[in-house]
Formats: C-alpha cells, structure tokens, sequence
C-alpha cells in the first residue's frame, strides 16, 4: 500500500513537472530579452541611436548616439530596472501553501486525540501541529499571467525617455545659453516614447512536505519548479524639436532618417525556484483557541536572470492564532518579512496580517477563504524617475511614466475549497485575486493541489 502511494506521488509529480520542461528554451536569459526590446537600431546598448551615433556620418558632428542610453542618464537606467525588478520581485514572493493540512493531532497517553476536525486554511496558517511522528506530502501547482503593473496594463506601458543634459568647454558660447541648463542646447529637448507590451506567464509547481518532529514541532520544506513564458513587443518614436536636419534618428541620414524602430522578443525559462524551509512551535493550545510561532526563510536559489525567483535570501515570522467554535475555525496570522536588499531585483520588507477561516461544510469538504495582505515598510526599493524639467527654450515638464509613483502594498482575496479522500488523500482547488493595485499581479492565480497526510 505505501509503494502504492509512493508511486501515485511520483506519477503526479512527473504530469506537474513535464509539460514545463517540455516547453523550455535556452536561447538568452529572459531579463536580456526585456532589455533587447530597448535595442532599436545597430549597437548592443539599449536606447543608442545607431544612425545619430555613427562616428563616419560628416553631418553628425555631435555624435548624438549614446545620449539616450540609460548608464549616461540615472533616470533612464531606472526605468528599466524598475520593470526588470518588479518581475522577478513578483515572482519570488508567490505564496506558497500552509505548514499543515487535513486532520491534525496530539498524543495523550500514547493515544492520539484530534486537534482540528476540518481540512485546515490554504495559504493561510492555523497553530495546530501534525502531531509526533505525522507527516503531510503534498504537490501544488499555480498558474497565473501578470496583468498589471501598479494598476497599469502591461500590454500597455507608455515610456518617455528624455535626453542627456549636454554640457562641455565652449558649450555656452556656442549655443549663446547657459548649458547646465536642462534645454540648452535646444536638440536637449527632443524626446523618446515608447510604448511597451509584456506577455508573461507563470506556472509554478511545488512539492511541499511536513513533518511533525513532536507534538508541538513542526519542520517543513517547499520546493518549486517555475516555468516562465514572455513575449514582448516595443514601438519607439523620436520626437524631432528642431526643424531639419534631423539630429536624432534611429538609421538613416539626417536629411532622410528613421524615426520610428520596433522590436519584439521571445523565450521561455524552466527551473528551480526559491527553496523553503519553514518551522512552526504551538506555544498554548487550549479547547477553543491556539497560538504558534512560525519562522520560515526562502533562500534565493531561483535564477533572476531567467525570472525564475529572486536570487536572494528573504525570511519571514508570524504569530499564528487559532480558534474553534464547532466546525468554523477562524485565524489570524501577524508577522514581519524580511527580504535581502542586494541586486535589481529590490523589494521592501513588509508587515504581513492574514486573516480568515476554514468551514468543514461536510464530513469531506472545507471550505477556506482568507485576505492575505503585505504592507510595505519604508519607502519603496522600486524606484522610478521623476519629472524631468526643460528650462528652455521655454518651462515645461515631461512625465517619464504612465506607472504611478504608489506604494507596492499588497491584498489579496483566497478563496478556496478542500476536499478529503480515502487513504489520506486531499484535492485542493483555490484562487487568489488582487484587491488593490500595488505591485505586479495577475489578474487571478489558480491553484490545483493533492495532499497526502499519514
């Protein structure tokens, strides 16, 4: 019987895993592919303008080429990291599935008595223990495509990117103006837009395992395998300030440039994803409530370049509690993250508070529902630029952005539903969709599990 449900595990393992790797290309990191959607003309830097920066064409005599490229402009470097930074930050912090599930127990005179009657919340946590020598196995599988970026389509991300502020010996006397001035000379004021689109799809699938080291200890390990698709798309246009000759273009000549440059990529990536490894402690547990401490940490062993996790060491810490009237079981989990502050992919810490309960509607069937919510600490790490100002040839300021400049909080509605099968088995289906607008998200996240307590 236990080699039956070994191979049961085994088998479901191979139907989550495969069609990933199946699907799986190794042409280029996928970050590579967002920034080569910033690669308009000749040169590998995003943002040159191959024909305005060809050193050989005697009627470019300010080599306009590298005065769009992000290293020479702060703001501009931001914007493509923030999009960069916000994928993969978005990625690493997909929930992952409570420590316990099922009916749980302690022993009490080598006899073992339950703890909780219902199948338990989903991502949410309960302060109920497995209990001495149980353990809890279980497969999950999310599957989700980011929709938004802080409330902004991501099919539909509208960039301006302005021009160096030029400044050199002679350069006043030769434009008859103070060039430390931004607009000064006047080809300072010509602009970038450009409008992208983002495809991106995300299936993580995790195997996720407890085990009960006593009655009120409990260690635990999730491993994910992520899959991700991108394809996207960019339209660039120079906007001209000046009247000919052209000083900015994308190819050809001043008198007869290009203006206007596409480009789209594609690819996909499979891998590991960021390991857990998680420990819950019961502290008191009493009739009708139960508080427990839970630590977890995530270490950065998914590859951000192929957006596959973070790459970096983040932890959390909760106060579980727990409460029981019959067959409702409401809890509430209070908490801090912690998350690693190195590299583009930078996010805030966050207060966590979870809140919600678990229904046993039928000897089989719970039901879950939960507001998940993670509130930012401090100033976002996600910085986009601010206006840029022209003080001549007259005022006028330029929003580098349609992202608004808000805090990435997050509050997320769970919904979701058990159901118990013989043998220890249980089918886990939930939901989770957005309520606010902070971060990148999905516009709702599925989630298919199978469980097997013994």
């Amino acid at each position: 019987m236990r080699f039956c449900f070994r191979f049961r595990i085994a088998l479901l393992s191979g139907l989550l895993v495969a069609p990933s790797v199946v699907q799986s290309q190794a042409s280029g990191s996928l970050r590579a592919k967002i920034s080569q959607l910033f690669i308009l003309s000749s040169g590998d830097d995003p943002l040159f303008l191959g024909g305005s920066g060809d050193p050989n064409n005697p009627a470019n005599l300010q080599a306009h080429g590298s005065h769009f490229i992000p290293s020479a402009v702060a703001a501009n470097a931001s914007l493509l990291g923030f999009i960069n930074g916000a994928i993969s930050a978005s990625i690493g912090s997909i929930p992952i599935a409570a420590t316990s599930g099922g009916v749980t127990f302690r022993f009490q005179g080598g006899i073992p008595v339950r703890t909780s009657t219902s199948g338990g919340p989903i991502f949410a946590e309960r302060a109920q223990t497995l209990g001495r020598g149980r353990a809890l196995i279980g497969l999950g599988r999310n599957s989700f495509h980011f929709s938004t970026l802080r409330g902004v389509p991501l099919d539909d991300i509208s960039l301006i990117f302005t021009h160096q502020n030029v400044d050199f010996p002679n350069c006043d006397v030769l434009f008859s103006g103070d060039c430390s001035k931004m607009g000064v000379p006047a080809f300072e004021n010509e602009i970038m837009p450009i409008r992208v689109s983002l495809d991106l799809d995300v299936t993580v699938n995790s195997l996720y395992a407890t085990y009960g080291v006593t009655d009120r200890l409990d260690v635990g390990v999730v491993v994910p395998v992520v899959y991700t698709n991108l394809h996207g798309q960019s339209l660039a246009q120079i906007i001209p300030f000046g009247s000919p000759p052209a000083v900015h273009f994308f190819a050809g000549t001043p008198t007869d440039p290009v203006l206007s440059s596409s480009q789209a990529v594609q690819g996909s990536a499979v891998g590991l994803g960021d390991v857990t490894m998680r420990m819950k402690y019961l502290v008191r547990e009493m009739p009708h409530s139960s508080v427990a401490l839970l630590g977890e940490a995530r270490f950065g062993t998914g590859n951000p370049d192929d957006l596959l996790g973070t790459g970096r060491f983040s932890a959390r810490g909760m106060a579980v509690i727990s409460g029981r009237v019959e067959s409702f079981s409401p809890h509430l989990n209070l908490g801090y993250a912690y998350r690693g502050h190195t590299g583009d992919a930078k996010t805030s810490d966050a207060v966590l508070a979870t809140l919600g309960f678990d229904q046993l509607l039928s000897q089989h069937v719970t039901l879950a529902a939960d507001v998940l919510s993670e509130l930012q600490v401090g100033r976002s790490q996600l910085q986009l630029p601010g206006p840029v100002t022209y003080e001549a040839p007259y005022h006028r300021v330029i929003q580098p952005t349609t992202i608004p400049d808000i805090r990435d909080d997050l509050v997320t509605g769970s919904f979701g539903a058990k159901f118990a099968l013989a043998h220890g088995f249980t089918v886990v289906g939930n939901a989770l969709v957005p309520l606010n607008r902070g971060g990148m998200r999905p516009d709702i996240v599925y989630t298919t599990g199978l469980e097997l307590e013994f």
